[in-house]
């Protein structure tokens, strides 16, 4: 029988435990360490948010306050009585501050994933950047309706066209502004519609509540009166209406009598027209009206037909520069530097000037 010798010998300890063990903490060492850049990462671009929201808004504010302080005013609803430049300045203001948190959250969200990517694995970064470069060039034909719709929006805003509050007629929509974004304008109608229109398809823009408005009214009466007489009492009772202190802050200048206008039939039209405030054109048009016909009817004239006008086209065009122009002229532009009254190709005048003598 064969016998085997007793050994002392003990068995090789198993090293594979450890070494797995310490493979596991260093994982999760890394993947802790990335999970703790990726929350700075997020946290840092909330606090960058907050940061410039906060900055954006006080000085939003600041300009707001600045253009109540200038106009005297304790709110902005006031600010409707004072120049037109300050209200339109809170409006373009609190406009482009929203716009401008947008792009700073969007660029703020776009800049976070891009630096978690990065923590996660540098190397899907340039496959990130690949994939950018299709996506923008799929953008750039499928998306050129948005990418118009945003830029047209930024000039709409930032050259202060339209802005929350006015009477526009975009030709798409007629109505007034609710809400201006960079892609999108709101505008409500008189029939309570809300329409949503797109500021790339926005090609032209009326807007009835910038600078100044004209009430044109076109009253007929009979071939056989005396013209003169209705004219002057016409143009007395129009004086009236602006000299009356319900009316006359609404009002910019004197009334004006264009005359007869044409001879329909058996009546002939003579047209008085006032200029008013954007915001009380209709205002003034109906009282003017009540006014005229109490007045002709006070001198037994009766009449056939009166209806306020708004020229347009070629009539509205010869009338700015015509044979019978209108007196007013618009309203100075506010921040536009004076125009030199001599240009620079121009030889400075001299006392010993023979035109300056005259």
């Amino acid at each position: 029988m064969h016998l085997t010798p007793f050994t002392n010998e003990t068995p090789a300890p198993d090293d594979s435990a450890p070494a797995l063990v310490i493979d596991l903490l260093g994982f999760l060492g890394v993947v802790g360490q990335k999970l703790l850049w990726i929350a700075i990462i997020i946290v840092s671009c909330v606090a960058a948010a907050f940061v410039l929201r906060i900055v954006i808004r006080r000085v939003v504010k600041r300009i707001v306050d600045s253009a109540k302080t200038k106009a005297n005013v304790e709110n902005t609803q006031a600010l409707e009585r004072s120049p037109l430049a300050d209200m339109r300045l809170v409006q373009r203001t609190r406009t482009l501050g929203t716009i401008l948190q947008n792009i700073v959250n969007v660029m703020l969200v776009v800049i976070a994933l891009v630096l978690i990517v990065n923590t996660v694995d540098s190397s899907l970064l340039g496959s990130l950047t690949l994939l950018t470069a299709a996506v923008g060039a799929g953008l750039g034909f499928g998306a050129q309706n948005i990418v118009k719709d945003v830029l047209n929006g930024m000039f709409i805003v930032a050259e202060d066209q339209i802005g929350i509050g006015d009477v526009v007629d975009l030709g798409l929509a007629s109505g007034v502004v609710e809400y201006v974004s960079v892609r999108i304008t709101q505008v409500r109608d008189v029939n309570g519609t809300l329409w949503y229109v797109r500021n790339g398809e926005v090609t032209r823009i009326g807007n009835l509540s910038q600078g100044w408005a004209r009430v044109i009214i076109d009253l007929g009466v009979p071939a056989d009166v005396d013209l003169a007489a209705v004219e002057a009492t016409m143009l007395g009772a129009a004086k009236e209406l602006a000299k009356d202190p319900k009316w006359r802050t609404r009002i910019i200048e004197n009334p004006e009598l264009w005359g007869l206008e044409t001879i329909e039939g058996d009546a002939l039209v003579v047209r008085v027209v006032i200029k008013t405030r954007a915001n009380a054109k209709d205002d003034v048009g109906q009282e003017l009206r009540r006014r005229l016909r109490a007045a002709l009817m006070d001198q037994d004239v009766a009449i056939p037909s009166m209806a306020a006008v708004t020229l347009t086209g070629l009539e509205g065009a010869q009338r700015v520069r015509g044979a019978n122009p209108p007196k007013t002229r618009p309203n100075p532009v506010t921040g536009v530097p004076p125009v030199a009254e001599r240009g620079i190709w121009r030889r400075k005048k001299s006392s010993t000037d023979p035109e300056e003598k005259k």
